[in-house]
Parts: C-alpha cells; structure tokens; sequence
C-alpha cells in the first residue's frame, strides 16, 4: 500500500470511528423510558472496533474468508483451550457439520450410520437434533428436569440400546447440564458426544469451559448470543480426524486442504492418484466426501474478531444480571426459577421463569402482560419438540424413540418461559422487568 493509499485507509477508518460517536453510541446509551422503551430479550452489543474492522475487511474486499477468518479460528481455540475451530455461516450449521463429521466412513466402526441411535432431548431447539432426521440416524429422546431444563442423566442408561453410537446435548439457555455424568456414560460405552454450546459460549462445569468436554462443541454467533459475526457458527475439537473431516465438510468436501485464494501449499496439485480420476488430476478439484460451502464472509468475521475481546466482559455481565433477576423474584410462590449445579459457573443466556403448579393465572397471562408492557419474551424454544407439526410424518418408534415419559418437558412447554439479561440490560431495565412480574403475580 502506497503512502496515499494508507493516509485515505486511516482516514475513512477515522471517519468511521466518528460515525459510531455519532450515530450508534447515543442509540445504544439512550436514556430508559419504562413502558415506552422496548426491551429485546437479547441483542448486539458493539463498539466503534467492531464497525472499524467490517469497514477496513470491506475496503480490502476479499469478501470469502480471508485473513479475519484466520485469525478468528485461532483465537477462539486460543480462548477455549482446544487445537482447531472452524468458522461457519450459523450454529445449526456448526451442528449440521458436527454429526456429519461423526458419519465420515475413515472413523471404521465407530462411524454413525444411517438407523443407529443418538440420544437427545425434546425440550430445545430443533437445529440440534434435523441433522439426524436429514441423514436417517433415530434421535432418541430423554425427558429434562424441571430444576435446569437439562437432560435427567438419570434416564441415560435406559436410553443406550446396541445402536446407541453418540449423545448429542444443549446447555439449556447457558445452564451446563451435568457434564461429568454425561461424559463419564460417553466413555463406558465409547460414545461420541457432541455439545451444542450455542448458548452458552464462556459458561464452565467444575472450572472447564463448556464445548470442550464433548468430541466437538459447537457455537452460533447470531446477534442475541454471548457474542456475535452477524449470522455466523463455529465448531472445535481437540480431535485431529475429526477437524479434517469437518474442514472438507464445510469446504465442499474437497479433498484439499489450501486455504481459499491458495494454489498448491499442500505440494500435491497434479502429482496425486485419486479414486478413478486420471493421474495428476488438480487436486483442488478432487472430492473426498459429499460436502457443503458452509463458509463466512470475512467481513463477519472481522467483527467476530472485535467481539471476541469483549466475551469475558459480556459473560461477567450475563451473570451479574442473572444474579440481580434471581433475587428480585426468588422469593415468589407463583414461580419457579431456573437453577445449576454447584459444579457449574453458567454464562448464561436467558432467565428461565416455570409457572408453579396450582397457580390461578396461565403462562400466556404472564406474558402477555408483560409483552404489553414493552418486555420481550420467548418460550424454551420448541418446548417438545415431538409435538410440533414436522414430527406428523414420522412414526414413534421408527424414525425417532421417546424413553418413558417426557413429563418436565411438557410442563417446559406449557408453564415455561424466558426474558432476556443480554449486556445491553441495566440494572434501571432489570428491576422494571421484576417489578412488572410481582405486581402482575400480586394481582393475581
């Protein structure tokens, strides 16, 4: 870059400094009016460093993934304490790529194939369990306790038959579900596990951070979670296979491993035998498996670079406000709050509310008495998901199994729901949220 060129590069980056100060920052500071201002349960939380690495990533206009990929990759294993991440355009594509990997023919016996077992939960989100439906592996679905919203271990062994092959869970809402028992069953019977860590990206189980205990964890970087490239999803392991594997997945399944822009750093291009394709056939060319473009642009991940230096601060705040939420409402019969083992330091993602048995008003009451006061809310996701309209296809004890009976998982469905404590939340927003919910449970 030439003298004048890096003059104008700093001084667009300058102005786009400036343009924060001036447009986002008051927004992001405007003064709380209760009633009146809308609070998102969740949302972006940015700074002029965010904005000045998507402008200069767009001014070098290299668009795929690119240096900022790089980059970001190595410093999110560095702060999971793991060997390999890969960037993704989403978390249920980070999940998607997660079980395909565990397909992979070169993993011999161990490999899942198409009719053997994973066992899972109903009661979240349904990107973590379409995978095995897409491929013909049968989920096999275990009932939550009504204390953490996560799985009850103590089904585990009922669940396992001969076909088992992996356990594929969520942290619920940033609440780590009990890892040492989960990983423990894992090893007895040589089962992969997969952690989808979505939501719960910086949480720890006895002092490790959660999506480094499975074979592979995985991450989403939408907006409203722990940080964000926009759209955008990651997945790591300390498994050398495995990130091969998920690496030729989510570039097309090709063969080669030369990064995007790269010709022949792999010292193979037209000198290798593959398959039936002709001797010395480009190997930037050559399809190892059948894969996808699950790339992001390297934009995203510039601003995923920005935001990774905040993660520690966004998990502090996360549970600072968990904690202030919890002792505003702990004392109210009517309601029955999320908890976590003592093993566990949640990062976490919402505040879960269980309406109690016996209560006189419906959880739809309560939430539409705070929606109407401008309080944003959202159910555990899919609640069961076996009751929703896409399972009407399939048949109980064919394509998926249910063990005994997923009765806190109802009761998730029907009586549950979450409001948000993202770091865009002030203490000013979190007691005009508590004090919205006791004067409604008052009343009542």
């Amino acid at each position: 870059m030439t003298s004048q060129q890096q003059q104008l590069h700093d001084e667009i980056l300058e102005k786009v400094r400036e343009y924060y100060q001036l447009v986002h920052a008051p927004a992001q500071n405007a003064p709380f009016e209760p009633g009146v201002t809308y609070l998102n349960y969740g949302g972006r939380v940015f700074d002029e460093r965010e904005m000045v690495n998507l402008v200069d990533s767009a001014l070098e206009f290299w668009l795929t993934s690119g240096r900022y990929t790089r980059e970001f990759e190595r410093r999110l294993a560095e702060y999971l304490g793991i060997q390999s991440a890969l960037l993704v355009n989403s978390g249920s594509s980070a999940n998607l790529l997660a079980f395909m990997t565990l397909t992979a023919p070169e993993l011999g016996e161990r490999r899942i194939a198409r009719g053997d077992e994973v066992i899972t939960v109903a009661a979240g989100f349904p990107t973590t369990v379409s995978p095995l439906f897409q491929y013909g592996a049968v989920p096999v679905f275990v009932d939550v306790e009504p204390e953490t919203a996560n799985i009850d271990v103590s089904r585990l062994e009922e669940a396992r038959s001969d076909r088992t092959r992996a356990v594929m869970l969520a942290h619920t809402l940033g609440n780590p579900f009990e890892l040492n028992a989960v990983r423990a069953f894992c090893d007895k019977y040589r089962l992969w596990l997969i952690e989808d860590n979505c939501d719960a990206l910086g949480s720890r189980f006895a002092g490790r951070l959660t999506g480094t205990w499975g074979d592979i964890g995985t991450s989403s970087f939408y907006p409203p979670h722990h940080m964000t490239t926009g759209e955008g999803g990651a997945l790591y392991t300390d498994n050398p296979q495995l990130y091969r594997i998920a690496r030729s997945l989510r570039d097309w399944g090709r063969d080669c491993r030369c990064n995007s822009g790269e010709d022949g750093v792999c010292g193979r291009r037209f000198t290798g035998k593959f398959g039936k394709l002709p001797a010395g056939y480009d190997h930037k060319y050559v399809y190892s498996r059948f894969g996808y473009n699950l790339k992001v642009s390297d934009m995203q991940a510039a601003v995923g670079c920005a935001q990774l230096e905040k993660l520690p601060e966004f998990g502090e705040e996360r549970r600072r406000n968990f904690r202030f939420l919890f002792e505003a409402l702990s004392d109210l019969p009517e309601l029955e709050l999320c908890r976590s083992y003592p093993e566990s330091d949640p990062s976490w993602f919402g505040f879960l509310i269980t309406l109690a048995p016996g209560v006189k008003f419906t959880r739809t009451d309560l939430t539409r008495h705070l929606e109407e006061h401008r309080i944003q809310t959202r159910n555990l996701f899919a609640g069961n998901l076996t009751c929703h309209p896409c399972f009407e296809p399939l048949t109980e004890g064919k394509e998926y199994r249910i063990v005994g009976e997923l009765t806190a998982t109802d009761r998730i469905m029907n009586d549950a729901f979450w409001i948000g404590l993202y770091p865009g939340m002030t203490e000013e927003k979190l007691a005009y949220m508590a004090e919205t919910i006791r004067n409604f449970c008052k009343r009542k």
